[in-house]
């Protein structure tokens, strides 16, 4: 294993376990300081962290392209604080990367 895919194992181990679940209405301040990022349910959280973590500006651009990935808007947030939706949370500094829980 190279040296580049150990320490990436490392993030991603470090990232899952930083992963937590909160409520929109605990993530406000962070809204109203323009940091969420919406991760749309069909990606992996984790990779998407690790793809800002990384910098890999194209994999973000092509999901950003797709709406998959890009800042919570304020129709989201309205919607959110209305139903107090639970979401999964990661922070990759300066942000807050946020995708719905799913309802099984």
């Amino acid at each position: 294993m190279s040296d580049s895919s150990a320490d990436r194992d490392i993030l991603k181990a470090k990232l899952n376990q930083e992963t937590a679940k909160a409520t929109w209405k605990e993530l406000q301040p962070f809204f109203a300081r323009g940091q969420t990022v919406y991760v749309a349910p069909e990606l992996d959280l984790i990779e998407v962290a690790l793809a800002f973590s990384e910098d890999q500006a194209d994999t973000l651009s092509l999901w950003r392209d797709k709406g998959q990935v890009d800042k919570v808007t304020d129709d989201q947030a309205a919607k959110w604080f209305e139903i107090d939706q639970g979401l999964w949370t990661v922070v990759v500094m300066p942000w807050v990367l946020v995708q719905p829980v799913q309802v099984q």
